[in-house]
């Protein structure tokens, strides 16, 4: 089972990780990334087209189903402005055992990083914006799973 949504919708972490308890097996991981508001940030803007990242985060997804024996993957990534603070991606697999839940999740959020098609803007306490652009480091996280 994958379950896939991305949106301006907060998300119930909790709630998301019960649905996959729900599913059997035993382990689940997750991974939640929250907005960081060092050196200023007032807010992330992303921005995306639906059936575009439908697509592809349900690519990342079947591939995690290939490689490891899951039974299930949910990937709930935000767009619109958000807050230091706020919740902006939500990351969860079930397996039968620990090392699958946990390789598949940290390949997940891995490849979402550099694959997903979101674009990022900061918003700073002092009026600037920058568009955030692709870092070398990410990457290397994607490349190691290659």
């Amino acid at each position: 089972m994958i379950r896939i949504a991305a949106g301006p919708e907060d998300f119930d972490s909790a709630a998301l990780v019960v649905a996959l308890e729900a599913l059997g097996g035993g382990a689940v991981a997750t991974f939640t990334g929250l907005v960081r508001g060092e050196g200023g940030l007032t807010g992330l803007q992303l921005d995306h087209y639906p059936a575009m990242t439908e697509k592809v985060l349900g690519v990342i997804a079947a591939s995690a189903m290939e490689r490891w024996p899951l039974k299930g993957i949910t990937i709930v990534h935000r767009t619109g402005l958000l807050a230091p603070g706020a919740r902006i991606v939500f990351v969860g697999t079930v397996s039968a055992h620990r090392a699958a839940a946990l390789e598949a999740c940290h390949f997940l959020i891995d490849w979402l990083k550099t694959e997903a098609p979101f674009w990022k803007k900061e918003h700073f306490a002092d009026g600037g914006q920058c568009w955030i652009e692709a870092r070398a480091e990410d990457d290397a996280a994607k490349d190691k799973w290659v």
